[in-house]
């Protein structure tokens, strides 16, 4: 179900039995399209079927080109790594998709910002991706539930609250840290590192969320 919009909703529905995650860039054509479909790529590769599993991944941009299709060299980057680029569609973020996201992870600094500004009580579940990544890194697997007899869903909302717990203690070693940086208009090579940055921040996150290490 999805919930109506308005400033007056405090957040995503807990009892719900999925976990929605929502990534956030400007166009929402470059960065979180990448973010967005190596998120389920790799979550199918550990999971099979994410959304068997209540996972459900989105994106959206504060400035979206709404209906557009991804930048050709962020569906070649996407083509690299395996993953599918077929089929999207960019959004423009509304306050829907806030409200429904239990864990919001943006690009940069400043969409993390746009984001809470929205309201929702959107704080404590956005992060820029790095961000959730550094405070990944610091948390125990061990104090998160077994996914395998408490559900994924479960999981992916107690490592939310544990990295949110985290924040004010495990800051970045400088501004720059929690950046992705926007390829738009830049050359394949350009797109190819970030989309390089972008998988190496995402597979900590994957491996949290789903307790199921990285295939080799």
């Amino acid at each position: 179900m999805i919930a109506p919009q308005g400033r007056g909703i405090a957040g995503p529905d807990l009892t719900a039995d999925t976990f929605r995650i929502l990534h956030v860039s400007t166009g929402n054509v470059c960065r979180s399209p990448i973010t967005e479909r190596l998120t389920r790529y790799a979550l199918t590769d550990r999971l099979g079927d994410p959304f068997a599993g209540g996972l459900v991944v989105e994106s959206a941009g504060t400035w979206g080109h709404e209906g557009a299709p991804m930048e050709a060299h962020a569906a070649t980057v996407l083509a690299d790594f395996g993953a599918d680029p077929d089929g999207f569609i960019g959004r423009e973020l509304l306050d829907e998709h806030v409200i429904r996201a239990d864990l919001v992870l943006t690009a940069t600094r400043d969409h993390r910002a746009q984001v809470i500004s929205m309201g929702h009580s959107a704080g404590l579940r956005t992060f820029t991706l790095k961000e959730f990544t550094r405070l990944v890194r610091a948390i125990d697997p061990a104090t998160l539930p077994d996914p395998v007899h408490g559900g994924v869903v479960g999981r992916a909302r107690a490592l939310v609250q544990a990295a949110a717990a985290l924040r004010g203690w495990l800051l970045a070693p400088n501004a720059e840290a929690d950046e992705v940086h926007d390829p738009y208009g830049a050359p394949i090579t350009f797109f190819r590192s970030i989309g390089d940055e972008i998988n190496q921040a995402l597979d900590p996150v994957v491996t949290a969320l789903t307790g199921v290490p990285t295939r080799t």
